[in-house]
């Protein structure tokens, strides 16, 4: 019996062909399976995070694709290291056509508890790394003159808001707002700029953190209407088309993959 559809690759071999994709946070969970199956459509990859160890890794697996791979060490919070990965990749590939920005952090905390390194770490990286990159690619996308993609990572709190994520929901209701004035305000250039908001993907670090004992973890479970965690293939699918020429009249919309969770009101 061959595997359910939502577990296979959507796109047609090639259809990402001569592109340049740089993916945040690509070195694990979400970010490396986008990067996974951007490089299976052909394009090259950038994938940048601040553990080498774990990105050698990773471009070992994804160069299997046999597209090339460069693995970036930097922190998106840093605008002089933004630049330079941008540069880098200009330098290895000669244009960049995608963006991906995956990188994200998040951790559980009280509000009155928190510690303003925390706040600041996870708006640092949420909000002011996702702006420093897509700033910095965008002026990339302009000079290039061949128009681009940026593809935001956002997360279901952004609407609602929740208890101990006020730091992340914060940064995330500002990556929304972001995407809706960029994907207008640079359409003139050809740069579209949309939003993807996954629920509980199994394996991903998300789940292991937010919903890490059993109990809660059903909980979760139990509020999803088709009765299962979503696959990081099933994101990887809509990411590539969404950065893909398929997608060339989509701009400033926000796709929530989730089964419908966000929607559900009984939650626990």
């Amino acid at each position: 019996m061959s595997e359910p559809l939502y577990k296979q690759s959507m796109l047609r071999d090639g259809a990402l062909e001569n592109k340049v994709a740089i993916i945040t946070g690509g070195g694990t969970g979400l970010g490396k399976a986008m990067a996974m199956e951007f490089a299976r459509l052909g394009s090259g990859i950038i994938i940048a995070s601040r553990k080498m160890d774990v990105l050698e890794e990773a471009a070992h697996e994804i160069s299997e694709f046999g597209v090339k791979v460069i693995p970036i060490s930097m922190d998106i919070r840093n605008p002089e290291q933004v630049d330079r990965m941008m540069s880098q990749a200009v330098s290895e590939f000669g244009k960049v056509d995608v963006l991906v920005n995956n990188a994200a952090g998040n951790f559980p905390v009280d509000s009155l508890e928190m510690s303003d390194n925390a706040w600041n770490a996870v708006v640092g990286i949420v909000l002011n790394g996702t702006w420093y990159c897509s700033q910095r690619a965008g002026k990339q996308m302009v000079k290039q003159g061949t128009g681009g993609s940026i593809l935001n990572v956002g997360a279901s709190y952004m609407w609602t808001g929740g208890p101990k994520t006020v730091h992340s929901a914060a940064a995330k209701a500002g990556i929304l707002a972001m995407t809706k004035s960029l994907a207008v305000e640079w359409a003139p250039h050809r740069i579209r700029v949309n939003e993807i908001v996954p629920g509980a993907i199994e394996d991903t670090g998300a789940v292991r953190m937010l919903w890490s004992d059993e109990d809660t973890a059903k909980k979760v479970l139990n509020n999803i209407p088709a009765g299962r965690f979503g696959t990081s293939q099933e994101v990887a699918n809509l990411a590539s088309y969404l950065v893909s020429d398929y997608a060339a009249f989509v701009s400033g919309a926000c796709f929530v993959i989730d089964s419908g969770s966000c929607l559900n009101k009984s939650v626990f």
